[in-house]
């Protein structure tokens, strides 16, 4: 987890986006990953995007995973997801993405889209917290690792956590080939 200093989110709501922290408050007990294992450290927000942040906190892009939102129009209503991936990989976003959400076109959401469809910030939207109704695919690279660091929901943190717990998020589902090396 390179220089990052972790300690457990659910103790540390200052540093997540308010549907992180409701989420992590109602982390089922039969979970697979004990909340406790969610780890959040702060960040210099400016450092927030994957490079910067990667090379400021001495994290490998192997370690890193991003989420972005995907939206298509299917008969027309707009379908969203959010598809988790390894920092040395991009979605695929026209391929898989598409063809899981059932669209016939799929791009990344614009950004005032995602920031009110997620209450989250712009760069730090993270799979915990989001919309219930949304898909949340999970590159199966992300869950073969054993830990991962992740956007907070705010820029001015990251969240470490087991790969494996990504897999188990409520609405997730592990798609093998979701991304392609970037």
């Amino acid at each position: 987890m390179g220089t990052l200093q972790t300690e457990p989110a659910r103790t540390r709501p200052d540093l997540l986006a308010a549907p992180v922290a409701a989420a992590l408050a109602s982390w089922p007990a039969q979970a697979p990953v004990d909340v406790d294992a969610v780890l959040v450290a702060p960040i210099d927000a400016t450092l927030a995007d994957t490079a910067a942040f990667c090379a400021a906190y001495e994290v490998g892009l192997d370690v890193s995973a991003n989420c972005v939102v995907i939206a298509g129009k299917r008969e027309g209503e707009i379908r969203y997801a959010a598809c988790v991936v390894l920092a040395t990989t991009r979605a695929d976003v026209n391929g898989v993405v598409r063809r899981t959400l059932d669209v016939r076109k799929a791009s990344f959401a614009p950004m005032a889209e995602a920031v009110e469809s997620t209450g989250m910030e712009y760069g730090g939207i993270t799979p915990i917290g989001l919309p219930e109704s949304w898909p949340i695919l999970v590159d199966a690279r992300v869950i073969a690792t054993p830990h991962v660091i992740i956007g907070s929901g705010v820029r001015h943190s990251k969240i470490a956590l087991p790969g494996p717990a990504l897999g188990a998020l409520p609405g997730a589902r592990v798609v093998e080939g979701l991304a392609r090396p970037a």
